[in-house]
């Protein structure tokens, strides 16, 4: 693996052809949502029940 592909990690995967992915962003820790329906899909950061952001502590990155 290239650095480039070392900044994103998926942990999580549901869904084939539609779905979601949670990605880590292993330089920050942010986490992010990604759905997906066929080609096109979007990619946002994930939020708790308060709306703040979720960052992965570093130890588990």
């Amino acid at each position: 693996m290239n650095k480039m592909n070392d900044r994103f990690k998926k942990i999580y995967t549901q869904g084939k052809m539609e779905g979601m992915q949670i990605w880590i962003d292993r330089k920050t820790g942010v986490n992010y949502l990604f759905h997906f329906q066929g080609y096109s899909g979007g990619f946002t950061p994930l939020l708790d029940e308060e709306g703040k952001i979720i960052i992965t502590p570093e130890s588990e990155r």
